[in-house]
Parts: C-alpha cells; structure tokens; sequence
C-alpha cells in the first residue's frame, strides 16, 4: 500500500471526523446504567464508573479501576482477561481427506492492560498466549501462538462524546457488522489482529472509522509474529443509529494481495469492496421482527485481467420474549458469486476477513462464503439458569459451476475437477451453553455435515462430524 493512498485515507477520514463549529454538547436525560458487561473487544469497555467506591460489586473491581494519579479520576488503570479450555473433535476432515477421527485440545490465556492519562491519552495491550495438543497433523495457525501481542496500541484524541476524534497507531483488532467481512476470529484459539493505524471519529449519531494496516502473521513461538508485508488492507466504515432500534452502516474496503489464490490461478488481487448494511436487534421485551440485510459489490484487478464480484445476505427472525422460553425463530439465506474462468474477469466474491461461525457450529470444516448460496433455519430458545439453546440447518449450493468450493479463510479446499452438479451439501448443528455467572461460562456444540452431489463427484465425499466442549472465564 503506497504512502499517497495511506495519507489520502488519513485525510479523509480526519476531515469527517472533525466536529462541526456548531456542535452541540452532550445532552443527557438521567444517570446512566454502568456497563457491567465483558466485550468482544475489551479495549472498548469502560470501567470509568468504578471510580466511585459504592459501585464496587464484584471480587475484580479493583482492578478494574486502580487509580494512577493523586486526586484526578481520568488518570487509572484497568486490568482484564480470559482463560478458555477447547476439546474439539472432527471425524473425515475435508470430507474423507483425512478419514480419520482428529481429537485436539485448544487453550487460550489472554491478559490486557488500559491505561487512562486523562482525558486525551490511553494506551491498551493485550497478551494471548494459546496452546494445542494432541492434534494428528500438529497445529494450524489458528491453533498456537505461544506468546505474543494480541495488541498494543496508542490512542491520541479529543474528549469523548458526540463530536470526537481519536488517532490510534500500533496493534489492534478490527470486528465490524456481524463479522461476515471482518472480524476478529474468536471461534478459533488463535485470534486476528492488525497493525498500523486508525482514525476513530464520532459525529453527532455517526461513528466513523478510518484506517490502514497489514494482517499480523501469527507464528507458533514467543514474540515472534510480524505483520504480513504481502498484504494491505484499508478502509473507511460508517455506522449510525436509526429510529426503532435500527442501524445503518455504509463502508468502503480496500485490499491488496501480492499473491492470491483462486481456481483460476494466482496472481495479484487489488480489491475494492462497496457495501452498506441495515439492521434491527432482536426483540428483547415485547414481541418482535428483527433483520440483518447487507449488500456488497467488488472490483478491481487481478493480474492483467479485472474483478466483478458480489455478495448479498439476509437474515429475518422474530422472537417470542413473554413466551416460555423465549423462542426465537430466523431464517438465513446467502449468495455470494463464483468465477468463470474463460472470461478475463474474475468473478469469486472474497470475504475478507469472516468468522466462521455465522454459518453454523461447523465453523473450521468449511466451506465459507465464497460461490455459495445458501438457506439456513434457526431456532434458538433460552431456559431458567442462564441456559441457551439453538438448533440450525444448513443447505448450500455453489453459485457458480465453474468454481471450486473455498474454506472460510479464502483458500481452495474442492477444486470443480469438471464435475457440473451445484448441491455441496446440508449441515444440521445445535449448541448448548451455560452462563454460569458474569465470569463462567460453559458450551457444548454438535454439528453433521452431509456430502452432497458436487462433493461425491469430486471424491472423497464422507460426511463430516463435528463436536466441542468449551468452559471459559472471564474478568
């Protein structure tokens, strides 16, 4: 990525998010609730609150807010963490290639450090240290990283509040929308982090983001990982909130891969992605429609040749709050294009950087949302003791039949080997799991995936099973 594109992207986004002259001051209409909750990212959590003593309710709240600075509240320390225990075990692999049952255990320690020097000064780190054992084969990158940078950053900016902007430079992870295009990788033991630089900005209900960095490249040892100079990866993401507990979010991705890999072949892939999407949250007092609608479109390069690749996804629920067990019922349906390799376009949608489990339990088999479309049912229910359950199908064809099926990070795992059949296959999976209490937690995942005709052609084409126990601990 070139110093010019990296400025421009710098400018712009700090031109939208400086605060207009006639802002307005943050408006409140009563005290607000603190927010006791564990994020997915825990340098967005805000322990300030802790600064008054008789807030002070669980055995980790003082170290949540440990004050560095003699009568000055905005000068503290937070301390969080994890630890979560993975058995994962996956019989026919790659559906018979390797046919055999693969049992592996998967340990993830995380710590962070948030420092607050006032109001305009914090830096963040986060430790991950993750372990595998027992797995035929050894490891894979999502599997081991014995120690390292999760991330590590310095945040420069404004005051917070309705008009605000805030530069931050170092390591850190990215996690927007619903994770179809980029999201940290929680699922998997090892998680995704970047390095470079981010604009934060906020403009009345608007919070823009704009930034530029390079994938980190997770190595197995201690210290060791660098980021992957073969790739860029920019961009400018918008998100508002609309009225009836809606959102909006409208973005511009940009990628930049020195080597990329599709059935066609490899070559360099410049990749420019325009989406926007729409939502409402799940119904949480009263009954209620719920939705998440989003729509994509890419261009670009790829060698000599060009890019012309889309995506569209939905998905439509409605839950049942004041009924026993608080039922919920949604529908999932997905395409994403495949390529036609006698055009001298490439037409193969790439998601990015998705999570996998937005397509079921089956989250490290594959494939992922490359020349798919699919339809996925889901009902999930909640029981006394903090118990969730959820049940879901999955059928899944291939967009394209003149394209291969992909795994969730992007790479060819079924090339079409001249077969014509579209159907890949259905996958039915259910996941139970337990809130122990604001720390524990348990979860217990089952899933089948059944080979369809593509897969039987191409050979092998075992069905694959899949099960996990996970038990966690946060502070």
């Amino acid at each position: 990525m070139s110093s010019t594109r990296i400025l421009s992207i710098v400018a712009f986004a700090l031109l939208v998010g400086l605060p207009p002259a006639h802002a307005q001051s943050d408006q409140t209409s009563g005290p607000s609730i603190p927010d006791r909750n564990y994020q997915l990212l825990r340098g967005d959590e805000d322990w300030s609150f802790l600064r008054g003593p008789a807030l002070r309710q669980d055995f980790w709240d003082p170290i949540k807010y440990i004050p560095l600075r003699n009568r000055t509240d905005d000068w503290y320390l937070t301390i969080g963490g994890e630890a979560r225990e993975v058995w994962e075990q996956i019989g026919n692999d790659n559906w018979g290639q390797q046919p055999y049952m693969n049992g592996y255990l998967n340990e993830r320690y995380m710590l962070s450090l948030d420092a607050h020097y006032g109001k305009h000064v914090r830096w963040f780190v986060e430790l991950k240290s993750g372990l595998n054992s027992y797995r035929i084969g050894g490891p894979r990158p999502i599997d081991e990283k014995k120690l390292d940078f999760q991330a590590g950053f310095l945040e420069l900016g404004t005051s917070k509040g309705a008009n605000s902007v805030a530069l931050r430079v170092g390591r850190q992870e990215l996690e927007y929308g619903s994770g179809r295009l980029i999201d940290v990788r929680e699922g998997p033991n090892v998680r995704l982090s970047f390095d470079g630089f981010m604009v934060k900005s906020k403009i009345d209900s608007w919070q823009i983001d704009g930034f530029a960095v390079r994938p980190d490249l997770d190595k197995p040892g201690f210290f060791d990982n660098a980021q992957n100079h073969a790739v860029g990866f920019w961009g400018v993401y918008a998100t508002r909130t609309l009225p009836r507990k809606m959102s909006l979010e409208v973005y511009y991705l940009g990628l930049d891969r020195r080597q990329a890999a599709f059935e066609r072949g490899t070559a360099r892939e410049v990749r420019h992605s325009l989406g926007a999407r729409i939502s409402r949250t799940i119904a949480t007092e009263r009954s209620g429609l719920d939705f998440d609608y989003e729509g994509l479109w890419q261009f670009g390069t790829f060698g000599s040749g060009n890019i012309r690749a889309w995506t569209v996804a939905s998905e439509t629920g409605y839950r049942f709050p004041r009924v026993p067990l608080k039922p919920r019922f949604s529908a999932k349906a997905d395409i994403s294009s495949g390529d036609h390799p006698a055009t001298n376009t490439l037409g193969t949608f790439n998601p990015l950087y998705p999570k996998g489990n937005y397509f079921g339990v089956l989250a490290t088999t594959g494939p992922g949302p490359i020349n798919f479309i699919d339809v996925h049912p889901h009902v999930e229910t909640s029981v006394p003791h903090n118990v969730s359950l959820s049940f879901d199908w999955i059928f899944q064809w291939r967009q394209s039949l003149d394209d291969g099926v992909y795994a969730v990070p992007g790479f060819l795992i079924r090339a079409t080997d001249g077969s014509r059949a579209r159907f890949v296959g259905n996958r039915p999976g259910t996941e139970i799991r337990w809130q122990a209490n604001r720390h524990v937690w348990f979860q217990a995942d089952y899933g089948i995936f059944y080979a369809g005709s593509f897969l039987k052609q191409t050979q092998p084409g075992r069905s694959l099973n899949y099960w996990a126990l996970w038990s966690g601990y946060k502070f």
